[in-house]
Parts: structure tokens; sequence; C-alpha cells
């Protein structure tokens, strides 16, 4: 795992047609399975990238994550958390989706980016509806909250 500065990573990711999306609400009190239901559908994850937007609190999972990566980030706008296994890209994003943080996750292979917010809501964009029915079929099917009609603007 390593960190890095970004200028400009948020602002670019949204340039993309991402002309699908779907908004589920952020089961705090599973997101171990969440993470895992997200990856699975995948297939296999090689890396990913956590951006950070801003931070509304204490980002106690994240500090306690780089701590133990002995990382140093300041979290501000476009501060990255790279992680570079699969295990280490369970890891963040658990840690990240735990704590009030804004940010934008973005998977390799990447048929689609999130961006959670700490309002506790995640939104999928993908360029394709099969790119984004891949996440969101089996996310809907294993009970997770689907937000109907909710937009984010990218």
């Amino acid at each position: 795992m390593r960190t890095s500065i970004e200028n400009g990573a948020i602002k670019k990711a949204f340039k993309a047609r991402w002309e699908f999306q779907q908004t589920f609400v952020t089961p705090l009190k599973a997101l171990g399975p969440f993470v895992e239901a997200i990856l699975d559908s995948i297939g296999s994850v090689n890396s990913g990238r956590v951006i950070i937007d801003s931070v509304a609190m204490k980002k106690l999972n994240l500090e306690e994550l780089i701590s133990k990566y002995q990382l140093s980030i300041d979290f501000s706008h476009d501060s990255a958390i790279i992680a570079e296994s699969p295990d280490e890209v369970r890891e963040l994003l658990v840690a990240t989706l735990g704590d009030w943080v804004d940010f934008l996750f973005i998977p390799s292979p990447k048929p689609f980016m999130l961006y959670a917010d700490h309002d506790e809501y995640v939104t999928f964009f993908a360029i394709s509806k099969s790119n984004l029915n891949k996440v969101v079929t089996p996310l809907t099917e294993k009970g997770y909250k689907a937000v109907k009609g909710y937009a984010r603007n990218a």
C-alpha cells in the first residue's frame, strides 16, 4: 500500500461519460460482506485507489490503516491511498467506508467507479448498463438497499 497526491484526480475521473449510476445505502454494520460483494462482482480485482474528496469527521479506521502500513498522508482533497493487492483493496475499502469521508474508489480492472459520502451513500458509476448491472444485481440480490430515484451529479 502507498499514498500519493493526485491533483485534479476527482475532477478528471468525472469527465468520463459515466451515463449509468445506482446508489445504495452504506451498510455500516456489515461493511465486510458489502465490500466482498462489490469486489466479487469485478471477478478478480488487482488493485484499487481511494481518492479523498473531503473529510467530514475523524477518520479513525483510515488512520489505523495508514499507521499499520507506516504511511503518511494529510487526507486533503485529491490525496490518494493505493492498494496494490486484492487483500489490501478489501482492507482499504472497508476502512474508508467505515469513516465519515467523501471519496472516490477506482478498482483495477475498472468496470465501474464508486463515490461514497459521509451521508452513508455509495454511488456506482459505469459507462455501460451491463457494467453497472454486474455490481447492482448481486448487491440487490443480497438485500442491500438501493436508493431509488437518487442521482448524484458527476
